[in-house]
């Protein structure tokens, strides 16, 4: 009987497994995990789960009795050594398990500071799992100044909770805009403003020079930054991005892009092995993607299942993504990657504002603050490969559910 083992116990791996038992595949399952916890939602750890408002038990994706019913072996705190692709063998912790299918859902890893410029001091954290999560919680306390590193959504998102609980919270983002590398300027103006609302600062254009230790040189104590500033901090919080994890991968032969690439199917340069999530890059259109986002983990994962038992189904996302600041709820559909033009949407006497980019003519993503309707429109617009005149979108007269194709 056809065994399948999968590396990686994340949204990837959680939703692969399940999906699997659910096209009535039959064999034994194992899904192996580096952290002590079954597979759970991540989003929240730098939103409500940071913010006491998420108990644990309530971040499983399914409870740990799922697994158990549905005969998938969970083997927990366990990191794999290697791979014998000749043998179709995996080696962990004095362990070894065949397989006849290999799924990578490895994820990605937190970028983090040189050690050069303070990037080992104790109490400088990153964001990526629960026990990043834990540890930094004991620091949001009010009167407390936080450094931010990198204004991207997982820094802003942090800034989000330091504010709401009472803390001083500085932002440093090296690029001239907070966003720069994922939204247009009228994004950004709109966190920009957003933040300062809450008493953020932010320092757009500047970099962190280095963090400076205490007097026994290991606890983090002040910053010092390019434009020669230096101010005492409590903790920092390093969020410059994520590195795709291919370690595994390329130790084993498999071949390495972006990321673990594999094809439309979702297999790597190896067939029996398979990949899918934040850690791989598959083909789109007439290059190569490699998205950083649950939707993207969950769908190629089921993809990636549905294969395994010989669906032959080529992979084709549709991206989007969301981010929760404040009271502001931020949904994005599409990607904005080429775009020319920017156009708002904004409805009087609302809260709400959209911003839609266009390649030319052509409809490409959506920003959709606090506006649910134009997010929906947007994404469905997207899937079907429509798109509609800019001069409609900009006139607050017209229904939006009156540009759906019928």
């Amino acid at each position: 009987m056809k065994k399948v083992v999968v590396i990686g116990a994340g949204q990837a791996g959680a939703s692969l497994v399940s999906k699997l038992r659910d096209g009535r595949f039959e064999g034994p399952i194992t899904l192996i995990g580096s952290e002590p916890h079954p597979p759970y939602q991540r989003p929240p750890l730098s939103k409500k789960y940071l913010l006491g408002e998420m108990a644990l038990d309530r971040m499983y994706l399914r409870p740990e009795s799922y697994y158990h019913e549905q005969n998938i072996f969970l083997e927990l705190g366990q990191s794999v050594d290697r791979i014998d692709c000749a043998n179709k063998v995996i080696f962990f912790s004095e362990k070894k398990i065949r397989y006849d299918d290999l799924v990578l859902a490895t994820g990605s890893s937190p970028r983090r500071l040189p050690e050069a410029i303070g990037g080992c001091l104790k109490k400088v954290f990153t964001m990526r799992d629960l026990a990043d999560a834990d540890a930094m919680a004991l620091e949001f306390v009010e009167g407390r100044h936080v450094l931010i590193i990198g204004g991207g959504y997982i820094g802003l998102e942090a800034a989000a909770v330091a504010a709401t609980r009472g803390l001083q919270v500085t932002l440093v983002e090296m690029a001239d805009r907070i966003l720069n590398r994922v939204a247009a300027p009228q994004t950004s103006d709109y966190f920009r403003d957003l933040h300062k609302t809450h008493g953020v600062t932010i320092k757009e254009g500047i970099k962190l020079t280095r963090l400076n230790g205490d007097s026994n040189g290991d606890m983090v104590r002040s910053a010092t930054l390019s434009d020669g500033t230096e101010f005492e901090i409590d903790f920092a919080i390093v969020g410059v991005g994520i590195v795709p994890a291919t370690d595994l991968a390329k130790a084993s032969g498999l071949k390495i892009t972006d990321g673990i690439k594999v094809n439309s199917l979702g297999q790597t340069s190896n067939s029996a092995i398979w990949a899918a999530g934040d850690c791989c890059a598959f083909p789109y259109r007439d290059s190569e993607l490699r998205l950083e986002s649950v939707p993207n983990a969950i769908d190629q994962a089921e993809i990636v299942a549905q294969n395994i038992l010989g669906a032959q189904i080529e992979y084709v996302p549709k991206p989007w993504f969301w981010s929760d600041q404040y009271d502001v709820k931020l949904q994005i559909a599409g990607l904005n990657t080429g775009f020319s033009d920017v156009i708002m949407r904004k409805i009087p006497d609302q809260k709400s504002v959209s911003f839609w980019y266009y390649d030319d003519q052509k409809l490409i993503a959506v920003d959709a603050m606090n506006d649910p309707r134009a997010f929906m429109v947007a994404k469905r617009l997207l899937d079907a490969g429509k798109t509609v005149p800019k001069e409609a979108i900009s006139d607050p007269q017209v229904n939006l559910k009156t540009l759906l194709p019928s």
